[in-house]
């Protein structure tokens, strides 16, 4: 169905006569619905009970069941708000005034943006849903590829901008080397085994008795690819070039590059990683393979590779995001932090640790979500308001994109500008350094406590030192928005009759659907702790499931 419906907007893009009848808000808005529609579709597939064990479809290339149902319905439900979050502004200027017609000269630009924003999001979405549920190497290959060529394109989308392209041009080089050895290890794999389906592949590993070459071959494939995506989720030692791409990239896209591709990278991390666990399971029980210690091996590297990881994305994550002074590059920073949390209950891999992953990922989406969109807002406010916006008016900004905030300092004083905005940027950036009771510290609080319950004490005491460290940053964001004021007698009598004149002869009219949508994000971050049992209980049968299984 999604696939009919991008050939569909894509040839009414084509068409001159369908496109000039259509706006760039309305190409938002039908892309929002489609995705919707396909959440309800996955929500309605809860009630098939055959889908509890799992269904192959196509020949069983793909695999689904009701742990891939669930984060479907959380990819198009993000997506769904990321495309609606977009603020629709409309600007009405009078004709004598040549500033302002360049101004909107800008909006047109922007509306343009939409319409190729919508589409490539779907692009990206739909491989982002193939790839969750994909249980073959072609398809975890061709759907990792599908929705990183979106990626890509949505990095660099401000053609009109240097750094814009610049990231995506970064982004493109180094993420098509992660895909070259993320190919690799799949060519590895099918090498040694003869096999592409991902089931079969493991079922052969457990009940191999007399060659060494195959799972040797099988281990050096599987390091490939986990190399390959933990590159992808910008995961430490591989994240030097995410810090860049998303500070250099529109507000808007870097929203979608920070959660959607890791929903989906993670979810078939963690796929691969349970097979692997349960094969070594299943050997220790069973004593029957004389290859018991080389199919161990197996497991021990991929929690150890696991390990570093997330060690190393704690601490960097954590340590490099006090030096930041541009405020997505330090949110990228603190992604990778997160990102470690991720890692560690991916690691472990116990009853435990599956329901703190599931639900750390949820919160995670949430409060980033709400994060970006709050940011998005601040811009449009900001940039329409001082300084920036007689800039944008003169001259181009150097991003392309010209009602981004780039600099922490840009939120000076917001507070007292709009109160409920900043109280709202407050309560996220508090869950995100894991203060009580918001939800972020309940996630915090899952991912350690399974970890003490496994017997990985250092990691927990690492992982609580840069919860500490981290709020530091966060709270630096808190101190700017709530106590430095914004110092207007910086601004000339020129300047000031260019505001003017904007405020008489324009209107700036941002969606309701915006403000609900914040709102609604906020008070689930706020309320968590008043009503756990809807979340909890979820994340608490789909854990029980996939561990017994």
């Amino acid at each position: 169905m999604m696939f009919i419906s991008i050939m569909i907007l894509i040839v009414a893009i084509a068409l001159p006569s369908i496109n000039r009848n259509i706006s760039p808000n309305l190409y938002l808005r039908i892309s929002s619905l489609l995705l919707l529609y396909t959440g309800a579709l996955a929500f309605n597939a809860f009630y098939i009970q055959s889908i509890g064990s799992g269904i192959g479809i196509y020949s069983g290339l793909f695999q689904i069941t009701l742990f891939t149902q669930l984060f479907d319905i959380v990819i198009v439900l993000t997506g769904s708000v990321i495309l609606i979050a977009w603020p629709l502004i409309n600007h009405k200027f009078i004709d004598n005034n040549l500033e302002l017609n360049e101004a909107g000269k800008n909006i047109l630009s922007i509306n343009n943006y939409r319409i190729k924003y919508s589409i490539i999001v779907l692009i990206s979405t739909l491989g982002s849903l193939l790839l969750v549920s994909s249980s073959n190497l072609i398809t975890l290959y061709l759907s990792l590829e599908l929705q990183s060529f979106g990626v890509y394109i949505l990095a660099s989308l401000y053609r009109h901008s240097e750094l814009a392209i610049s990231a995506g041009l970064k982004y493109f080089l180094l993420g098509s080397l992660a895909s070259c050895i993320i190919l690799l290890g799949c060519g590895l794999i099918y090498t040694f085994t003869g096999l592409t389906n991902l089931e079969s592949i493991y079922s052969m590993i457990s009940v191999i008795e007399n060659d060494n070459n195959i799972l040797l071959g099988f281990s050096l494939g599987l390091i490939l690819i986990f190399i390959g995506l933990l590159f992808k989720i910008a995961a430490a030692p591989l994240h030097n070039w995410a810090p860049d791409v998303y500070a250099d990239s529109a507000t808007i896209i870097t929203t979608w590059l920070t959660i959607i591709p890791k929903i989906s990278i993670l979810l078939i991390l963690f796929e691969i990683q349970t097979h692997i666990n349960l094969i070594e399971n299943i050997n220790l029980l069973l004593e029957l393979n004389p290859l018991n210690n080389i199919i161990n091996n197996n497991y021990l590297w991929s929690k150890n590779l696991l390990l570093i990881s997330s060690l190393l994305s704690l601490l960097i994550g954590t340590i490099l995001g006090l030096a930041q002074s541009k405020l997505k590059r330090l949110l990228a920073y603190s992604t990778i932090s997160h990102v470690g949390f991720i890692l560690l209950a991916l690691a472990i891999n116990s009853e435990q640790s599956i329901e703190a992953l599931i639900f750390y990922i949820i919160q995670y989406t949430i409060t980033n979500l709400n994060t970006f969109l709050i940011i998005i807002l601040f811009g449009y406010i900001i940039k329409n308001s001082f300084r920036d916006l007689i800039q944008s008016i003169m001259v181009e900004d150097e991003t392309g994109t010209e009602n981004d905030i780039n600099y922490i300092s840009e939120l000076k004083g917001q507070f007292f500008l709009n109160p409920v905005l900043s109280i709202s940027l407050t309560i996220c950036l508090f869950s995100m350094a894991g203060i009580p009771p918001l939800i972020g510290f309940f996630s915090k609080q899952f991912v350690l406590y399974s970890a003490i319950q496994n017997g990985y004490y250092f990691m927990s005491i690492i992982a609580i030192i840069v919860s500490i460290i981290s709020a530091s940053y966060y709270l630096k964001i808190i101190k700017i928005i709530f106590t430095e004021e914004v110092n207007t007698s910086e601004y000339s009598d020129k300047e000031i009759k260019i505001i003017n004149n904007l405020n008489s002869n324009s209107e700036i009219e941002i969606s309701s659907t915006n403000s609900f949508i914040i709102s609604t994000l906020t008070l689930s971050i706020l309320f968590f702790v008043l009503k756990p049992s809807i979340l909890l209980n979820s994340t608490t049968i789909l854990s029980l499931s996939l561990f017994n299984f």
